[in-house]
């Protein structure tokens, strides 16, 4: 699929026209490190759709920390691993045992969230589509293997791209080339067994600002004052972000060796619970005050607890936050208005350009940010002039 170039006057003069919303980003030395990428879509006679793109200060070489943003294509790999398996019994809802076999790695027998008590695939993509969860993702991350995660990312050409550790459990070093033995039950059967693994690759990549800051607080939160290195972590660019979703929501628009290898109960399974509210989900249940609707939500919503929810709106995205930055990859839906488009944004406040001290303004800046170029976009897309309104069923769930 050729690819054109984004158009980038479009979205700086809409940036431009509402100071009282952006000026802060736009006067700011760095611009908060924003990078935006919108796609319009527009349909045919046929409901097909046809993209085009506006990017504001997009640069696939320019860093930013992807953070949850990678459980999307992992969750996905997942599910083809399943596919490419083919085995009888295994399946995403299949007891999976993960042990361990390195230093540091952490077993799982049971998940007090699941409707039988036990882990499963299905309920470990359901946790990170629901609420971005952790650890969900680091056992898929275990299962899938990172040499296969990084193999597919190849496949797709997302070039750019390496996925190459766990998060959040002080992944780093040896421990992320080691991925624990798994087994997969069905009742008390085995019906696989995938090893401990050990990948043998690294991955180097060198984009530029992967030194960022002043200092950070190191593991026993001593302040050392040099700029924090990013150079052996994810890297996520948010072409490569917008591809993926892309493929995932309208695999039509790609040639058939290029669709990922799922099927439509698995493409449904991901989009129910992409665009559920938290609230909305039974097993695994997530209550209020801790969980909200918008708690995922981030562009549009601004992730705001107090949200008041459109309910012709439904948000199909994957978040990430961490290191002063949010992102948020999208696409937003409002069937009564016959509206869609696919946006994709990064923001970072960290203003005293230290790392680690938990100190960064999201609140402040970047959700709400965040929410404010939804919102900007989602105006201008309810005037804009369409030849062929959409056919959204695709996209319509009972939650």
């Amino acid at each position: 699929m050729a690819q054109q170039r984004p158009d980038t006057v479009f979205l700086k003069n809409l940036l431009e026209s509402r100071p009282e919303l952006f000026s802060h980003i736009l006067n700011h030395p760095t611009h908060n490190e924003v990078q935006i990428l919108y796609t319009q879509i527009d349909r045919d006679e046929n409901n097909l759709p046809h993209f085009t793109s506006y990017s504001y200060r997009l640069n696939a070489n320019h860093y930013f920390y992807p953070a949850s943003t990678v459980k999307l294509p992992t969750a996905i790999f997942t599910l083809e691993k399943l596919n490419e398996l083919h085995i009888k019994g295994l399946d995403k809802k299949a007891k999976m045992i993960t042990d361990s076999a390195f230093k540091g790695q952490t077993k799982v027998s049971k998940d007090s969230t699941s409707k039988n008590g036990l882990p499963s695939i299905d309920n470990y993509i359901k946790k990170i589509l629901l609420v971005s969860d952790n650890d969900a993702y680091n056992r898929l991350y275990e299962f899938v293997g990172r040499e296969e995660i990084n193999n597919k990312l190849k496949k797709y050409g997302l070039n750019g791209t390496r996925i190459i550790g766990r998060l959040a459990i002080g992944d780093g070093g040896e421990s992320t080339k080691h991925t624990n033995p798994v087994d997969f039950y069905k009742g008390h059967q085995l019906v696989y067994h995938k090893p401990a693994q050990y990948d043998v690759k690294d991955y180097p990549m060198h984009p530029e600002n992967m030194l960022q800051g002043k200092g950070y607080l190191d593991k026993n939160d001593k302040l050392v004052m040099r700029p924090f290195d990013f150079s052996d972590k994810n890297i996520y660019p948010l072409a490569d972000q917008q591809m993926v979703l892309k493929r995932l929501l309208f695999p039509e628009t790609f040639p058939k060796d290029q669709q990922y290898d799922l099927t439509d109960d698995q493409y449904r399974f991901i989009y129910h619970y992409m665009s559920m509210w938290p609230t909305e989900s039974r097993h695994p249940k997530y209550n209020q005050p801790e969980y909200y609707p918008a708690y995922c939500k981030w562009l549009f919503y601004g992730g705001d607890s107090l949200a008041v929810i459109n309910p012709n709106i439904r948000i199909f995205n994957k978040i990430g936050d961490s290191y002063g930055y949010d992102i948020d990859n999208g696409y937003i839906v409002d069937f009564k208005n016959k509206v869609e488009f696919i946006l994709s944004a990064v923001v970072q406040s960290n203003e005293d350009g230290i790392y680690n001290d938990n100190k960064y303004e999201y609140k402040t800046v970047c959700l709400p940010f965040m929410k404010n170029l939804g919102q900007v976009i989602y105006q201008y897309e309810l005037q804009r002039p369409k030849k062929y309104l959409p056919d959204l069923k695709k996209f319509k769930f009972k939650y």
